[in-house]
């Protein structure tokens, strides 16, 4: 058990490393997520055939792969990253196919009439995003991005992999240097697993928050 008592500020600072990886590649994710999402249901063809191949792509592809191939690829082609960054793009571009389609998701789900009541009155198709169908969709977005968020989580540990000094490259460091593998991962995932379950409580007090009261 000492292990973990002697090196608890080292364990958080790791659990520090893994929170900003995990924001930080959630955000990305929620960005590029929107704007295919856009494309995928916009009217113009060509964008929708794009962003469909970009989530077909990133949704099947392993984060294991794609994280090799951008650490060790890009320096090849002359683009060197660090290894923060690098992890922080890999998780940014996986977890936006799957924001895609729960903000797709959630924008099928405000009804057409909506739509067509907007494109009555005047609206362009960006205004009848932005002033009409977004707002509705965001109720029905919450849980779908509240696990995608998870997922960012949960995948962020693949990062040690490559040498990010997250949480369970940390865990990994001290069970090599003290063969305490059971205390030092026990500790990694109970941590992953607080975490997770606080993401999944926020989400269901946001969901019931702008939930709409009958």
């Amino acid at each position: 058990m000492h292990v973990l008592t002697d090196n608890i500020g080292f364990l958080m600072g790791g659990v520090l490393i893994t929170v900003e990886l995990t924001v930080l590649g959630f955000l990305g994710a929620l960005l590029l997520g929107t704007i295919l999402a856009v494309c995928r249901v916009s009217p113009i063809t060509p964008l929708r055939v794009v962003a469909s191949v970009y989530v077909e792509f990133f949704r099947n592809i392993p984060l294991l792969s794609l994280l090799v191939l951008v650490v060790f690829g890009l320096p090849d082609a002359g683009l060197t990253l660090s290894t923060f960054v690098s992890a922080w793009i890999c998780l940014a571009l996986s977890g936006s196919a799957f924001a895609c389609e729960a903000i797709r998701g959630g924008i099928n789900s405000v009804a057409v009439g909506q739509a067509e009541a907007a494109r009555a009155i005047g609206l362009t198709f960006t205004q009848n995003l932005r002033f009409v169908i977004l707002p509705q969709a965001f109720r029905v977005m919450v849980q779908p991005l509240v696990n995608t968020f998870i997922g960012v989580l949960l995948s962020s540990a693949l990062a040690a992999v490559v040498s990010v000094n997250d949480l369970t490259g940390r865990a990994q460091f001290l069970n090599l240097e003290s063969a305490e593998a059971v205390l030092c991962f026990l500790f990694a995932g109970a941590v992953y697993l607080v975490l997770a379950l606080g993401s999944g409580a926020f989400g269901g007090w946001l969901e019931r928050k702008v939930a709409i009261r009958r």
